[in-house]
């Protein structure tokens, strides 16, 4: 009898987008980077400009140990990045999803790298929703929300909690390791 090959992690060898949106929560992508590179997985982080007022990108450069991108224009280095970074993923994840970047996504929008990047792959798309109880529950974000999952993106979160703004309610952004197993289903399920 042949002995069993062992799995091969899900994340090992796999290309991961990380978006990162203007959030208190973006603290916790750090976390969430950080366990994707220890998981053997290759990660390029994609920031808004109003994440880097929560996060400095060299904390993603450090953990990724790749240029963190923010600008879809940057001065002269204009060789369509934005569909270089959606071919080579094979999840995206945005953590924390924000109103807006839910209501960009579901509008199609594309006025900013991530957004831009985000209507272009071709691969599994996992949001980590987080805001306070009141705009998460707004008719505006559910309708998104909807819109979003019958599209295929899976959400992961958000749960309950203590809110930046100091209330107790639903809005908080899912812990990195549900994030993470949450990408590591989504991978399974494509190979």
């Amino acid at each position: 009898m042949a002995a069993r090959k062992p799995k091969a992690a899900p994340l090992k060898g796999r290309e991961i987008l990380v978006g990162v949106t203007g959030g208190i929560a973006a603290y916790k992508t750090a976390m969430l980077v950080s366990l994707l590179a220890q998981a053997g997985a290759g990660v390029s982080v994609v920031v808004t400009e109003h994440a880097k007022r929560f996060v400095g990108t060299l904390t993603f450069q450090a953990l990724s140990r790749r240029p963190v991108a923010s600008d879809l224009f940057a001065e002269g280095v204009y060789d369509a990045d934005h569909i270089a970074l959606a071919d080579r993923a094979e999840a995206a994840v945005v953590a924390p999803a924000t109103a807006n970047c839910l209501g960009k996504l579901a509008a199609g929008i594309a006025d900013d790298l991530l957004s831009t990047v985000l209507l272009a792959v071709r691969c599994p798309v996992v949001l980590a929703p987080a805001m306070n109880d009141t705009m998460w529950n707004h008719p505006a974000v559910q309708a998104n929300v909807k819109v979003l999952r019958e599209r295929g993106v899976r959400l992961v979160g958000p749960e309950t909690g203590r809110l930046a703004c100091g209330t107790e309610g639903v809005g908080r952004m899912a812990e990195p390791e549900a994030i993470l197993a949450e990408i590591a289903r989504a991978l399974t399920r494509t190979r």
